[in-house]
């Protein structure tokens, strides 16, 4: 709306042309959504269902009893702000209602007096996943959906059928490993803002930049510097609730949080067009909580026994076993994780 305005607005007042620069709605979005965020969430405490104690959180009594379920609030300041701010696309649109219903199941879960199990959330996930590869496939690439790979300097065009199924996939487990991450006090927040401020400056800097994405080899992407803003407008608004999730935490995300992030995170990998920029931002959530669902999966269909000597998600390990501080965890994880996206972003940006 801002965007749309400043071009009236700048008759009276010439400065207010800047409001159709992407730098520059960047710079509000981030900075409306953290005060915004860090303002009125303790505001909400008390409306807000408490925490009943997860299957994956470890120092689980701790946490009981606390504001959970903050994700409603949070996430839907962040589609507030995107309509304020944001020239939003038909795509993007879509991208952000089914971000709030992912965000509405996992609060009706926050708020349910017996959580609703592993199978019936897993359903649910995948329905919206599916619903959201589908929008992706027909309205953001109009049916034509092609993915750039490591090492590869072309585009690869990929069946209707693969990118529905590679797409779902993602967002899945997106969704999922993210939610097991939510398990010490800003553990999970931080590393998807890791996470969001790479993919932020891959659309802005790269993918949305005509000349730099003709230099590494990339396709160019139109709407990147578009993305950019959405990217920065959640990144602001999950440093406004770090703000008072910080160990030690006054309020969690819980469902209605973690599981929207994390679909608005696969979304954004998707929509950058290449599938294994997931490892470049989650390849510590991947290990977490990914290698814990592959266990209960193997184990639960397949009979098959892996690693049970270690604790899923491996935070709980490190917490238990390890005798790591929430603080150790944290700390460790993040350097992990910056580690790691340095080492993923040159590989597949330079060696092409």
């Amino acid at each position: 709306m801002l965007y749309y305005l400043s071009s009236y607005l700048q008759e009276w007042f010439s400065p207010f042309r800047l409001f159709r620069s992407y730098a520059v709605l960047i710079g509000i979005a981030l900075y409306a959504g953290f005060l915004v965020t860090m303002f009125l969430l303790p505001r909400t405490f008390r409306f807000l269902p408490r925490d009943r104690g997860r299957e994956f959180t470890p120092g689980a009594e701790a946490a009981k009893g606390k504001p959970t379920g903050s994700g409603v609030v949070f996430i839907s300041i962040f589609l507030i702000i995107s309509v304020l701010l944001i020239p939003l696309s038909a795509e993007q649109i879509f991208i952000l209602a089914f971000t709030w219903i992912v965000m509405l199941t996992g609060f009706l879960d926050d708020r349910a007096d017996v959580s609703w199990g592993e199978y019936r959330k897993g359903f649910l996930d995948l329905a919206v996943s599916l619903a959201a590869s589908f929008i992706l496939l027909y309205v953001f690439y109009g049916g034509k959906a092609a993915f750039w790979f490591p090492f590869i300097s072309k585009t690869v065009a990929v069946h209707p059928a693969v990118f529905t199924a590679v797409s779902t996939v993602i967002l899945w487990v997106s969704i999922n490993t993210t939610n097991c991450t939510d398990g010490v006090d800003g553990l999970s927040g931080t590393l998807t803002l890791l996470a969001l401020v790479s993919m932020g400056m891959i659309f802005y800097f790269i993918l949305g930049h005509v000349d730099v994405a003709r230099y590494l080899l990339v396709p160019h992407l139109a709407d990147g510097a578009r993305w950019a803003v959405l990217i920065f407008t959640l990144c602001g608004i999950i440093m406004g609730y770090l703000w008072h999730n910080a160990f030690p935490s006054k309020v969690l995300m819980g469902d209605a949080g973690s599981r929207a992030i994390g679909f608005f995170l696969g979304v954004c990998i998707l929509v950058s067009g290449n599938p294994f920029l997931l490892v470049m931002t989650s390849c510590v959530m991947l290990v977490n909580g990914g290698t814990g669902l592959l266990k209960v999966a193997l184990l639960r269909f397949f009979k098959i026994k892996i690693l049970h000597s270690v604790r899923f998600p491996l935070h709980d390990h490190m917490r238990k076993n390890l005798g790591w501080s929430p603080t150790q965890i944290l700390m460790k994880f993040v350097i992990l994780q910056i580690l790691v996206t340095i080492a993923v972003f040159g590989v597949f940006f330079k060696i092409r």
